[in-house]
């Protein structure tokens, strides 16, 4: 599946709900995980703004790459951003979207406490 690398440099990202286990299937309560590396994965909702345009996105993120306090508000960075666009049928009904996923969501607000200190 076609894979796009996201340019996060021009964005102020912004935790909008603190990291969330990502569900693989709602039914059975099953978390998902990272098919390389086992980890648990994650879901972190940010506001994405940029070029004038504010979105909040839910990204996938192993449990590792989760680093800092994760509060709202908190400013973050984000490495490895990727957009996956993805299309399913369910009950004969055609969905699509995008799919985000990121190697890490890093607090900035430690480096600025740390910075200021």
């Amino acid at each position: 599946m076609r894979q796009i690398p996201v340019d996060t440099s021009g964005a102020t990202v912004m935790v909008a709900k603190a990291p969330q286990p990502k569900v693989k299937d709602r039914r059975t309560g099953e978390i998902a995980t990272d098919v390389e590396t086992g980890a648990k994965m994650m879901t972190v909702d940010v506001m994405f703004a940029a070029n004038g345009e504010v979105e909040i996105l839910s990204i996938a993120v192993p449990e590792p790459g989760i680093s800092g306090e994760l509060a709202m508000g908190t400013p973050v960075a984000l490495t490895g951003l990727i957009a996956r666009p993805w299309e399913n049928d369910f009950n004969g009904q055609k969905r699509h979207g995008i799919a985000f996923r990121a190697v890490a969501v890093t607090s900035l607000a430690d480096a600025a406490t740390s910075q200021a200190a």
